[in-house]
């Protein structure tokens, strides 16, 4: 006797990435505007080919949850840009969209700012990192590599909830990624590297996000 088919197999879900934008200002205009480093399509092209991506507008606490789920996002990446402070409307934005994350258990890769929001929001303070700012230096751990530098300040200590992946010859966290959460973060700026890109940054990302 044959065997009854068990019915068509489910297609994996379709990997649809929000990233967040900075808040910045164009000459001869009074309006904010919500803006993109144009290198993130590059690095996306060649670190997850498979993969829809949009950016999210700063829509605030209120509406972007809703905004996310109407388009389907599920994997999540925090951009650099804007000191944490600097744009309080992307500060509650990205408050709002890691607190949805947390409750769906979404992936997300938070870059530069992105790691120090994911501090923040662990209750780890962030520290000056003198000399961090426009060089390459050398990070080791379970990462280890020269990598592009970019920020002024780092976690005070790794928070609660997550776990050192690498760290520069002075001691500042230069990536962590969650215990118990799909959560990655880097200080340094994978879409700012030469194509065809870091590889070792391409091998995480497909981690995480497939």
């Amino acid at each position: 006797m044959s065997k009854k088919s068990s019915g068509p197999s489910k297609r994996p879900e379709p990997i649809r990435i929000g990233l967040t934008m900075r808040i910045t200002s164009a000459p001869s205009y009074a309006e904010p505007r919500d803006a993109i480093a144009q290198d993130w399509a590059g690095f996306l092209a060649a670190a997850l080919p498979e993969a829809a991506w949009m950016p999210l507008p700063n829509l605030g606490r209120e509406r972007i949850r809703a905004y996310c789920e109407s388009w389907g996002v599920n994997r999540l990446i925090l951009t650099g840009g804007d000191d944490i402070g600097a744009t309080p409307l992307r500060d509650e934005t990205e408050r709002e969209l890691l607190a949805w994350a947390s409750e769906m258990a979404l992936p997300v890769l938070g870059v530069c700012r992105g790691m120090q929001m994911m501090a923040l929001l662990a209750e780890c303070p962030l520290a000056p990192v003198p000399g961090h700012v426009g060089t390459r230096h050398p990070v080791s751990g379970a990462i280890s590599k020269e990598v592009n530098s970019f920020h002024a300040h780092a976690p005070r200590f790794c928070p609660e909830g997550f776990e050192t992946l690498a760290s520069a010859a002075d001691g500042a966290i230069e990536a962590m990624q969650g215990i118990h959460k799909p959560w990655e973060a880097w200080m340094w700026h994978p879409e700012r590297e030469p194509a065809p890109f870091d590889p070792t940054d391409i091998l995480r990302i497909r981690n995480l996000f497939l």
